[in-house]
């Protein structure tokens, strides 16, 4: 089996939640540790995208202060932002 095609089986998996001391955890097929350029101890990011939808990405700290500053505007300017979307 070459590395793409290892890739490709990897991006289709099932996982399974499983005990991890006294948490839960999801175990990662390396072939897709290695696509995301994740190795142990690195942290990643995970985004909400539909009622049962995720997406995974490395932690970017630029990308999560810039989120927090947007988060903080929106919050702060709800009203205009409400107004403008009529």
């Amino acid at each position: 089996m070459n590395e793409h095609s290892k890739i490709e089986s990897a991006v289709g998996a099932h996982l399974q939640v499983k005990k991890v001391g006294n948490s839960l955890g999801v175990i990662l097929p390396k072939e897709l540790l290695a696509r995301l350029k994740i190795k142990e101890g690195d942290r990643f990011e995970i985004v909400e995208q539909t009622e049962r939808g995720i997406r995974l990405s490395p932690y970017d700290s630029k990308h999560a202060e810039t989120m927090k500053i947007a988060r903080e505007v929106m919050h702060q300017y709800q009203d205009t932002f409400r107004a403008l979307a009529k």
